[in-house]
């Protein structure tokens, strides 16, 4: 139906004996103690106090969904109000109360109605917060999903916690676009004034006649993974949470692999014990008290692997599991994107209870001297169609290459051997069991998961082994490097693709190279056999220190060859002064992170305006047949 234009505003005084919102200009001006922890910085806030004033834009109905975009007073900063751009949808004529939930985008991302619409297809009432607006001035993309010229979009006022204010996200300090203008405070952050914003958008969902107020959820994505887990910390509504590729503490903290050096990005402006105590995502788990499911990738830069099983063991007594995306970077797999509803439904409507974290016990005392990782999942009635094990020898957990173990099967458990070929760097290990579902869930309505998910993935806990307890066990190097990085009979389990079925954007990659097991001798040269059926354009292409800023700088290498087509096979063979970058030629293999078989060079659109010509694919895709070090 073609959309209806109406506003209004709803002003409903909600009782409370809590003290008024910080923000208030009295508040802001007066002197008043650092908090020292979590409880005391949001000890004066209360979601429900202040009227929303809420204002519908517009309202119309399809797909069996009713449909509103909506906006919301967030709070008073100094003197102005801020407000809430939203979407937020139901089922049409449902007869009873609705689980609800709040779904929270990411960084340089808006409001997005296909969220909504997925969730409404399935049951709940939802709501898509617009946190990354800023006023009038911002561009289209941070408007919410259907917005029109005109409509008002989020506003904060006197304070910008948006994308416009970067600095705001790592800082305690003052500034003109802070919460205070005169002093240090940990609501000078930006994740303080959004995680306000996400409560206040709890109690927009509890205050809907046709939400039930007692099963609210939430779930987000990247920053939004972040304010999933800064909610669920600080309001006792959310009865369900699903961050994903983001949400894990220590962030602030020098971490070993690195050389002693923090990430940059987010070295802490101000006092960092008092960040680490009021703002970091280790002190909000152990307050959390609602299941947690978390979705990431294995290499994602935002939400470090290892960091998010030390953040989530502090969640005291809650459900919590991990589904991790295998070689991926801020990207989820359909197996693990279904994760989210299916958790919602069983804490939020009562639908089947997801198998337990599969159950894994890492071996190093062995006969042979090899470390052996068992894995037995949980009976349930969700059958294990099958379990891939990973490990690796690589601390960084953004970079590293996660070897596919050979795994077998025997009665219940999933069994696999993690060879070695040296013993100065520590182990790591995890397992991802996919259970096959009762049925197909419909998943066309979140971009890039396909027409349906046939099994949901949960995966072990990680195991991490220090090259001490390596020595003390007795393990034994057992294997060694040689010239073969892959012969494709197991697919491409060991690299991951972008657009996959898209010939002519079609980028396939791997982290092999990166890993001593793989890593190109000197003096070696790189050969391809393929098979190519006409004559196509192909770039090679080289990341050296990816996200390895300790190592040295990030650079970018591209080799392009017109390949020409037939019927056999063909190879090519690359040296290292073939890849080229606008500083000069690759020196040496030795600090590949990523290598790139690309169907065009996705980094010319960086280095220069984009050719005419865009690109285009002649035939069959290109079938990989061996890649081998000569």
């Amino acid at each position: 139906m073609k959309p209806t234009r109406r506003r209004f505003l709803q002003s409903v005084a909600v009782a409370t004996t809590a003290a008024p919102l910080a923000a208030r200009p009295s508040l802001a001006a007066a002197p008043a103690p650092m908090p020292q922890s979590v409880t005391e910085l949001w000890a004066d806030f209360d979601p429900r106090k202040d009227p929303l004033e809420v204002e519908v834009i517009r309202e119309w109905r399809e797909d069996g969904g009713v449909f509103r975009q909506v906006r919301f007073l967030v709070g008073t900063f100094r003197g102005q109000p801020a407000r809430m751009a939203a979407i937020y949808g139901f089922p049409e004529g449902a007869k009873q109360k609705l689980p609800a939930v709040l779904h929270i985008h990411g960084g340089g991302q808006r409001a997005f109605l296909h969220e909504v619409k997925f969730l409404v297809a399935r049951g709940y009432a939802a709501l898509s917060v617009n946190w990354g607006g800023s006023g009038t001035g911002q561009p289209p993309f941070n408007s919410p999903d259907g917005a029109q010229p005109g409509d008002p979009n989020t506003d904060w006022g006197a304070v910008d916690p948006s994308q416009l204010n970067v600095p705001g996200y790592s800082s305690m300090l003052p500034g003109p676009k802070q919460f205070f203008t005169d002093r240090e405070h940990p609501k000078n952050n930006n994740w303080y004034l959004l995680t306000l914003g996400c409560r206040r958008a709890l109690t927009f969902l509890e205050q809907q006649p046709e939400v039930d107020a007692q099963r609210l959820g939430v779930h987000g994505y990247s920053m939004g993974g972040n304010l999933t887990m800064y909610v669920a910390g600080t309001d006792a509504r959310v009865k369900a949470a699903v961050p994903g590729v983001g949400g894990q503490g220590w962030r602030w903290e020098e971490h070993e692999f690195t050389g002693g050096r923090a990430r940059p990005q987010d070295a802490v402006k101000g006092d960092v014990d008092t960040f680490r105590r009021t703002l970091s995502f280790e002190s909000y788990a152990p307050l959390i008290r609602c299941p947690v499911l978390h979705r990431s990738a294995t290499n994602d830069f935002h939400g470090w692997m290892d960091d998010v099983y030390r953040t989530n063991a502090l969640i005291p007594g809650q459900p919590t599991r991990y589904s991790w995306a295998p070689h991926f970077n801020h990207r989820l797999k359909p197996e693990v994107a279904v994760a989210m509803p299916l958790w919602l439904d069983q804490f939020l409507k009562g639908g089947p209870a997801l198998p337990e974290t599969p159950r894994s016990e890492l071996v190093l005392k062995t006969a042979d001297g090899v470390p052996t990782l068992r894995v037995t999942p949980a009976k349930h009635t969700w059958p294990a169609a099958r379990c891939d094990i990973y490990y690796s020898v690589d601390s960084d957990p953004r970079a590293r290459f996660w070897r596919s173990a050979d795994v077998t099967r025997n009665g219940d458990a999933f069994l696999a051997q993690l060879p070695l070929h040296a013993l100065g760097t520590p182990l790591f290990a995890f397992a991802n069991v996919h259970f096959t579902l009762p049925e197909p869930v419909p998943m066309k309505l979140l971009p890039g998961n396909g027409e349906f998910a046939r099994e949901v993935c949960l995966s072990s806990q990680l195991h991490s082994v220090t090259v001490a307890a390596l020595r003390d066990a007795g393990v034994k190097a057992t294997t060694r490097p040689g010239p073969l990085v892959d012969d494709f009979s197991r697919g491409l389990r060991d690299w991951f693709q972008h657009n996959a079925g898209n010939h002519a954007h079609l980028q396939t990659w791997t982290r092999k190279l990166t890993d001593p097991l793989w890593r190109g001798p000197s003096g070696a040269k790189l050969k391809l056999t393929y098979k190519l059926a006409r004559p196509n354009p192909l770039a090679f292409v080289i990341h050296e220190n990816e996200w390895r800023n300790y190592r040295g700088p990030r650079r970018t290498f591209v080799c392009e060859r017109d390949l020409p087509g037939a019927d056999a096979e063909q190879t090519v063979t690359l040296a290292p002064a073939d890849f080229t970058s606008a500083d000069g030629a690759l020196k040496s293999w030795a600090d590949v992170d990523q290598f790139g078989i690309c169907a065009y060079n996705p980094e010319r659109p960086q280095r220069g305006p984009r050719p005419a010509r865009q690109p285009a694919w002649n035939g069959p895709g290109l079938n990989l047949v061996r890649l081998e070090w000569v």
